[in-house]
């Protein structure tokens, strides 16, 4: 059962921030809506439709901003990957054949901040086996990454300021998932690059990584992953007493009925209770330049001197 406080602290950690995204939004938004009535009249979010099929599970993702610093720019939409083009051996004509989609669909959507602007994709991409190398992962985020990468060089491009970031489901930064997103031509800022962000601290789930015009839009050196667990339903004793009515039967026995010793109440407070309140993930975060002022009239100074 979702006790009610836990709506606040998701709320006061969302509002330390400009633009934050969601992965793993369920069908049912009145979790996310209560939220955003707590955050104020200055917030907002954009989310998309549930992605249907087993694989899919009914998750959305939503990009929630604070109106205040971020503009939505006009641009959004889920991302689909394009056909793949063949040519016919016998007439020559150009053949479309359709690609597998991601299991989960990616969300994109142009932004405006100060006097630059930027696009930033959201993703959930496939667990699949629980190995690092899933061949059907690393599968996932090349054609993602590669299409971004596209995207980004475009003359035609809405941006050429592309973030890519959410769940990759990544074991370790040695792992040809991590690889697939350096490949594609994106960097992760050095900050995150050893910082473990799952709620147990030994995966590298989450990443969060730039492709960008050098000097217009750009990652500063600060990022880091903020552990909300050492401030809120705390690991200890005391905090696990305080909610054990809270936590109802299922603190007590486990799903065959058989009664709970105290090691193992305290393991489902730990890893099932308290992650159930808040995330099983802990949130990312990097602090992006988005004003080049002093750049921009400088070069504009040395084109009129030339």
């Amino acid at each position: 059962m979702q006790v009610d406080e836990s709506y606040y602290y998701i709320a006061e950690i969302i509002s330390k921030f400009d633009l934050i995204a969601l992965q793993e939004v369920r069908d049912d938004l009145r979790a996310p809506n209560k939220i955003l009535e707590i955050l104020g009249s200055y917030w907002s979010y954009m989310f998309t439709d549930v992605t249907e099929g087993r694989q899919g599970d009914s998750e959305r993702t939503a990009l929630l901003f604070d109106t205040r610093k971020v503009r939505f720019g006009g641009l959004a939409g889920q991302l689909v990957l394009p056909p793949l083009e063949e040519k016919d051996p016998i007439s020559g004509q150009t053949i479309y054949q359709p690609v597998k989609q991601l299991c989960r669909t990616p969300f994109l959507c142009g932004f405006k901040a100060g006097w630059t602007n930027f696009t930033l994709t959201t993703v959930h991409i496939l667990y699949g086996a629980s190995v690092g190398n899933d061949p059907d992962r690393i599968k996932e985020i090349e054609d993602l990454a590669k299409m971004i990468a596209n995207k980004a060089a475009q003359t035609s491009a809405w941006s050429h300021n592309m973030i890519l970031l959410g769940d990759f489901n990544i074991f370790k930064k040695e792992d040809q998932t991590y690889e697939a997103i350096i490949k594609a031509g994106f960097t992760i800022p050095e900050a995150l690059q050893s910082l473990p962000s799952n709620a147990l601290k030994n995966k590298f789930y989450d990443q969060i990584a730039f492709k960008v015009r050098p000097g217009r839009f750009e990652a500063t050196k600060k990022a880091d992953v903020f552990d909300f667990f050492e401030s809120v339903f705390v690991a200890n004793k005391k905090s696990e007493t305080e909610y054990a009515a809270s936590m109802g039967k299922g603190y007590l026995e486990n799903s065959k009925g058989e009664l709970r010793d105290e090691d193992a109440k305290t393991t489902y407070y730990k890893t099932h209770w308290r992650t159930f309140q808040m995330s099983d993930h802990l949130p990312m975060w990097v602090e992006v330049a988005i004003d080049h002022t002093d750049n921009y009239l400088s070069e504009k100074l040395l084109t009129a001197q030339d």
